[in-house]
C-alpha cells in the first residue's frame, strides 16, 4: 500500500474522533472547563450514563404516549442519539416514544450544562432537556426542585421556554420566560440550550444568548437548588400543556441530540 493511501486510510479512520475532539475544545466556553460529555459518537446508548424510563401513566401531565427502551424509540445513528416518537398501540397507549435520565450515574451540584438538539415538530409534541434534584426520592416533587433547561410544545414552533419549579412556583406557577427565534422555527435546525447554575443564581442561554436568570429573590418560595441534580431528555406526546396531536401532525418524529456536556467552574 503505499504511503498516500495509508495516509488516506488513516485521515478517513480517525477524522471523527479528531472532530469531535477538536469541537470539544473549540466550544469549551470561557471560564468553564469540561467535566463530562457524551458525543454520541458510538453504535449504542452508554448505559453507564444514561438509565431509561419506561411506562404509560401518564407522567404527571396527562401525556399519551408509552415511553419505551426499544430502538424504536431511542438509539444513537449518525453522531445523534435519537429519540423519536411514533404513533403506534403499545402497552395500551396509541403512541411510543423514550425518555432517558443520567440518575444515579451523573450529578452534579452547580456547573454547566449544555446540549445541542434539533427539536421535532407538530401539534402535541412537546421535546426537554431538563434536570431534577437527585433527592426527588426523599423529598418528592417539587421540593427537590426542577430547572428546565429547554422545553418546546408544538403549536409554539418559534418559541422555547426556560423554567424553574419548588415549592410555591411549581406546574402553572413555575418562573421562566420564553426565548423567540429570530425568524424560521426551532425544528429546522440545531441549536445550543444551556444553563448555567451556580450558587444562588441560574442562568439560561439559547445560542450563547442569555434571556433568563433566577436568584432566591425572585421566587415565591423556598429556594432549593444547592445540591445534586441528574439531567433527562425526553419527548412527550400530549398533554396537559401543549395539548393532543391533531389531524396536522405527522409522524413518527424524532429529537436528535449532537451531544451533552456538562462544565465546572475554572480553578
Amino acid at each position: 500500500m503505499s504511503t498516500l493511501r495509508i495516509a488516506t486510510v488513516l485521515a478517513v479512520f480517525l477524522a471523527p474522533w479528531t472532530a469531535a475532539q477538536a469541537q470539544t475544545t473549540l466550544t469549551q466556553p470561557p471560564g468553564w472547563v469540561l467535566d463530562w460529555h457524551d458525543e454520541f459518537d458510538g453504535r449504542t446508548l452508554d448505559r453507564t450514563a444514561w438509565v431509561p424510563e419506561t411506562g404509560g401513566n401518564g407522567w404527571g401531565n396527562q401525556e399519551l404516549q408509552f415511553y419505551t427502551d426499544r430502538p424504536d424509540n431511542v438509539r444513537v445513528d449518525g453522531g445523534n442519539l435519537v429519540i423519536e416518537a411514533r404513533k403506534e398501540d403499545h402497552g395500551g397507549r396509541h403512541y411510543t416514544s423514550a425518555r432517558i435520565k443520567t440518575a444515579g450515574k451523573v450529578e452534579r451540584a452547580h456547573g454547566r450544562y449544555e446540549a445541542r438538539i434539533k427539536i421535532p415538530r407538530g401539534q402535541g409534541i412537546w421535546p426537554a432537556f431538563w434536570m431534577l434534584g437527585a433527592d426527588i426520592g426523599q423529598a418528592g416533587w417539587p421540593r427537590c426542585g426542577e430547572i428546565d433547561i429547554m422545553e418546546n410544545i408544538g403549536r409554539e414552533p418559534d418559541l422555547v421556554h426556560g423554567t424553574l419549579h419548588g415549592p410555591g412556583y411549581s406546574g402553572a406557577k413555575a418562573i421562566g420566560k420564553p426565548q423567540r427565534l429570530d425568524k424560521g422555527m426551532y425544528a429546522d435546525d440545531y441549536h445550543v440550550y444551556a444553563v448555567e447554575w451556580e450558587p444562588r443564581e441560574i442562568r439560561w442561554y439559547r445560542d450563547g444568548i442569555l434571556y433568563h436568570t433566577a436568584r432566591p429573590d425572585t421566587v415565591t418560595g423556598d429556594w432549593v437548588f444547592e445540591h445534586p441534580f441528574f439531567m433527562i431528555l425526553n419527548l412527550a406526546v400530549g398533554g396537559a400543556w401543549p395539548g393532543n396531536p391533531d389531524a396536522t401532525t405527522a409522524f413518527p418524529q424524532q429529537m436528535l441530540v449532537d451531544y451533552v456536556r456538562v462544565y465546572k467552574r475554572s480553578p
